[in-house]
């Protein structure tokens, strides 16, 4: 497909449904957390660990393993560096935690659309979209109305350190999904998820190992249980959801969808967990609901819709 034209209606419809999806999937996650005990980064490795088996197969039955083998050095390190970067943005993020209260974290956490927004021209070289400006700030202040009903708080030296993590996830995440866009022209969609958290696992196991010796590991068959269905479902099946819907759309759009998953984990939330609804929440909702139906009916437009090949020889 000729980057020029414009896609295919049914085609980037098809990538931002995809992409809603697994956003919706991805606020399953803190069902998936609550069910699971251990410490913040035996989470994240199961997560990654139980994804890498299930792609790693996937891509064994289907042969796509061998396209892994043929990768030039280039590429293998761009591949790599995207693993370190999935580590240290899912360890800033929950780290952030620690040190200030949810809400900041959260709220700081996803600005990430903005900076991919602001970046998306200066690393995949697509004209910048001033049609996304009106469903962001929609996204943007809707996550905000729902967030600060819990107050944001920078009065001490602790809960600015926990701003600044939460705030450096965020461009960690603008970066992974930046970069991910741009490998993606020279990569199947398996041998990215594959390679990626291979990678952050290896980096991980140290952390795990020690969180083991000192005892905060799972303790319960119901805890693995959980944790094997965050890196199946949430990690390796909703990723394949993501990526493939990211080959038919801009990151910017796609970064925009993605607050479908903090506004899902509150519905989840009040359903399964009976945390309240409040007309804040529905207010907000409202809101990112209206900047992602803003940027689904967006028509393509040449020089501005600069999709890559949509057919993927490891992709389902």
């Amino acid at each position: 497909m000729d980057g020029d034209l414009a896609l295919a209606p049914e085609d980037r419809l098809s990538g931002l449904a995809r992409i809603v999806l697994a956003g919706v999937v991805w606020g399953t996650i803190p069902l998936a957390l609550r069910a699971a005990d251990g410490d913040a980064t035996v989470k994240v490795f199961y997560r990654v660990f139980f994804a890498a088996l299930v792609v790693g197969a996937w891509m064994l039955l289907s042969g796509g393993w061998r396209e892994l083998t043929v990768l030039g050095r280039e590429k293998l390190r761009q591949v790599a560096l995207q693993g370190v970067l999935l580590t240290v943005n899912w360890l800033l993020f929950l780290s952030a935690f620690e040190f200030t209260e949810v809400a900041t974290v959260e709220l700081l956490g996803y600005t990430g659309p903005v900076f991919v927004a602001l970046l998306t021209p200066f690393v995949t070289g697509d004209r910048f979209d001033r049609r996304i400006v009106l469903p962001l700030a929609l996204s943007l202040g809707g996550i905000s109305v729902i967030l600060l009903r819990h107050g944001f708080t920078l009065g001490t030296a602790r809960q600015v350190l926990g701003a600044a993590l939460a705030a450096a996830s965020a461009l960690t995440y603008a970066a992974l999904l930046l970069r991910s866009k741009r490998l993606l022209r020279g990569i199947s969609t398996g041998a990215l998820m594959l390679a990626q958290y291979t990678i952050a696992s290896v980096i991980l196991l140290p952390l795990v190992i020690y969180a083991y010796t000192t005892g905060n590991g799972p303790t319960s068959a119901g805890a693995y249980g959980a944790l094997a269905a965050l890196g199946i479902v949430h990690t390796a099946l909703a990723g394949l959801l993501f990526f493939s819907g990211l080959r038919r759309v801009r990151a910017d759009h796609a970064g925009i969808l993605m607050y479908a998953e903090p506004v899902s984990a509150v519905i989840f939330a009040a359903l399964f967990l009976h945390e309240p609804l409040t007309a804040s929440i529905f207010v907000g909702g409202m809101m990112v609901v209206a900047g992602g139906v803003i940027v689904a009916r967006m028509e393509p437009m040449p020089g501005i819709e600069t999709p890559e090949p949509i057919i993927d020889i490891g992709e389902a």
